[in-house]
């Protein structure tokens, strides 16, 4: 629908209000520039500040750049912006040649900051009108950096959390003075709905019989390696076992496998590793059958006797083993007939409620609720643990968050993940007791070769 756009329509900022349109190019008269002009959702208590921001090339198409849900993502990474604009090349329909970005070698080219002097009446003309009563004032210009070096989209598929898409990324890795930069690749999925948040990343590898090592995305096949853990808050979620190293050591010398339930699979990283590098038998629960679908096809997900995996709400698949009397056999039972035991020595929660007006918080609130964690308790060991990933939106959600556990658990755990947003939040069924020494714990030495150490060394008793 064409939207009518005159001189007073940007006078004001308008909570929310989402505008984009074409404009011609300046510097190449043959092309279209889309031009979108984005508010803040809460109406701004003091003089409204705006920025722009042009959309790297090659990356038009990415839905951060393409979308309302990604310009707002970036509006609320930019502090004390009411009114953000973006400009980038307008991409031709039916043109699907950047579904493989390169990063250009020269970022800031001459044609760029002559786009950018180009458009400044324009973005003036953009511009609350109380922005312009002390004179003209100058726009800033914000620039969008990440650690993309190359990306390949492999897949875009739709499943109840919306639109998503399966992407190889070549990132930049740290430099060493005199160290050629060792090449570092991943998978990734992402959901149009926040697409700037990285929903699973996983490392890749090249497959064995193709090509040279010096070969990148679009050349040569990869395949995932299951080995490590690279999205930031798994390997502290990881770390949270060695609380119960001594549990799990009794367990496997009693000839015991230790047993994971996973409340959220994404791509599986988590649930693959506890099985592959840690022995443990797991049960994942995810809502979204083509979620797992895009598990199994591209991050490496499979089902065996130790990897049972269900489609479900987390919520309801707990309370039905919490109370076996009531379970459906189509809810709680796997395709080789074999009935999931309810005691688990570890129930792993990585769910987050994604809404790209308020953002990302973990968990979901409903999880908290406190017939859920009774719940959650009684599907646990004498000796189990709660694990959460936790992205809380302000301080009154931790610290309810941390009430409500510590009413239902008897000891509570903090790990820092290092990366300012994310934390894990460990609540125990039972009082930890240490037993064995970490030179007997075979669980542990073995814990402690597949995580980083600092993440063990950081685990804080609340």
């Amino acid at each position: 629908m064409a939207i009518e756009l005159d001189g007073s329509t940007f006078e004001t900022i308008s909570p929310s209000r989402f505008i984009s349109f074409t404009f011609p190019n300046p510097s190449r008269s043959n092309s279209l520039l889309r031009v979108a002009v984005i508010d803040l959702p809460i109406q701004p208590t003091d003089s409204p500040q705006v920025a722009a921001m042009f959309v790297p090339a090659g990356r038009e198409t990415d839905w951060i750049f393409s979308t309302e849900s990604g310009h707002l993502q970036i509006l609320f990474k930019s502090p004390g912006i009411s009114r953000l604009t973006l400009i980038g090349k307008q991409p031709v329909d039916g043109d699907y040649s950047q579904l493989i970005y390169n990063r250009p070698l020269n970022k800031d080219s001459l044609y760029q900051k002559e786009l950018e002097g180009r458009m400044k009446p324009l973005l003036l003309a953009l511009s609350p009108k109380s922005l312009l009563k002390n004179g003209i004032p100058e726009i800033p210009i914000l620039t969008y950096e990440d650690n993309v070096v190359c990306s390949l989209v492999l897949e875009k598929c739709v499943g109840s959390v919306g639109e998503m898409l399966v992407e190889d990324v070549e990132i930049e890795s740290e430099t060493v003075v005199g160290v050629s930069r060792k090449r570092e690749f991943r998978r990734r999925l992402r959901f149009k709905r926040m697409p700037n948040l990285i929903q699973t990343e996983i490392r890749i590898v090249q497959e064995s019989d193709f090509g040279s090592s010096s070969a990148g995305i679009g050349e040569v096949k990869f395949k995932p390696d299951l080995e490590v853990l690279v999205h930031p808050y798994l390997a502290p979620m990881v770390a949270s076992l060695s609380l119960i190293g001594d549990y799990i050591e009794q367990r496997i010398r009693h000839g015991l496998r230790p047993k994971a339930l996973c409340i959220g699979v994404g791509g599986g990283a988590l649930l693959s590793f506890l099985r592959t590098q840690l022995g443990f038998e797991v049960t994942g629960v995810d809502e979204d059958e083509e979620v797992l679908r895009v598990a199994r096809q591209y991050f490496g997900l499979e089902d065996d006797q130790f990897m049972h995996v269900s489609i479900g709400d987390g919520i309801k698949f707990i309370k039905k083993l919490a109370y076996p009397a009531n379970k459906q056999k189509d809810n709680c039972y796997f395709g080789n007939g074999e009935d999931v035991s309810n005691k688990f020595d570890v129930l792993m929660v990585d769910l987050d409620s994604s809404d790209v007006r308020s953002g990302v918080s973990a968990p979901p609130l409903d999880f908290i609720r406190k017939h859920v964690l009774l719940d959650a308790i009684l599907v646990l060991s004498d000796s189990g643990i709660l694990t959460i990933n936790v992205i809380p939106t302000s301080k009154s959600f931790h610290d309810e968050l941390i009430h409500d556990l510590g009413e239902v658990f008897q000891e509570l755990y903090k790990i820092d993940v290092g990366n300012g947003e994310n934390f894990v939040l460990v609540a125990t069924v039972s009082p930890i007791v240490s037993s064995i020494g970490d030179y007997d714990n075979s669980f542990l030495i073995l814990l402690r070769s597949v995580i980083s150490e600092a993440y063990i060394n950081s685990i804080r008793k609340i």
